[in-house]
């Protein structure tokens, strides 16, 4: 499943990209690449808390105003305190990790003053979260470990600022994550705050 969400988005990424030659705007194409934390909110600060986190995107500019498309795999990282057994399970495991593989596509905008860019954006999309679970073997004195997949939809709606240092932008994001599904019984919302860059491959596929 991992591998599939991954490869949907590589494939979807390099179909877009296909029409940066067509447009002549400066930022038609960058690569995203960014680390930072994703904080749960609401009830889901009852079972998740924040570790490190990554994504990986592209921005493609759309015509030649300041529309563009951003396919991006979130991979948040949680501290995961269990609430309430899994079915089939005794005990509620504390203290494990949680990871997300989940693909958003939006549409969004930005406005380039000077070396500055300001941007926002929304869109949709889906994937899995992987919860930790425990079975105890009284018996052999033995623990069991294994992950629980948790597929759901979400929405994503933010905005950030680029700072220009050449071929490449630094920047800020942050953004409103919702899963439109539950874990634990409880709402799926997250807020990634990510630092990174973006370097502008616009000039590199223009050479091809």
């Amino acid at each position: 499943m991992n591998l599939r969400l991954l490869t949907a988005g590589i494939l979807l990424c390099t179909a877009v990209s296909t029409q940066v030659k067509a447009q002549s705007r400066p930022d038609k194409l960058y690569s995203m690449s960014g680390i930072g934390l994703a904080f749960p909110v609401g009830e889901t600060a009852d079972y998740f808390k924040p570790k490190f986190s990554t994504s990986l995107g592209l921005n493609l500019g759309l015509g030649n105003g300041g529309l563009f498309l951003y396919p991006k795999v979130s991979l948040h990282a949680f501290a995961y305190n269990q609430i309430t057994p899994d079915a089939g399970y005794t005990y509620t495991l504390q203290k494990g990790r949680s990871t997300t593989y989940l693909l958003n596509v939006a549409l969004g905008y930005r406005k380039i003053v000077n070396k500055w860019a300001f941007y926002g954006f929304a869109g949709a999309g889906g994937g899995i979260i992987l919860t930790p679970q425990a079975g105890v073997n009284a018996a052999t004195l033995q623990v069991t470990q294994s992950n629980k997949s948790n597929g759901l939809g979400i929405a994503e709606a933010g905005g950030g600022i680029e700072y220009n240092i050449g071929g490449a932008n630094l920047f800020v994001e942050t953004s409103y994550m919702y899963g439109f599904g539950k874990i634990q019984n409880r709402t799926f919302n997250t807020v990634p705050i990510t630092l990174g860059i973006k370097p502008n491959l616009s000039k590199l596929l223009s050479k091809l």
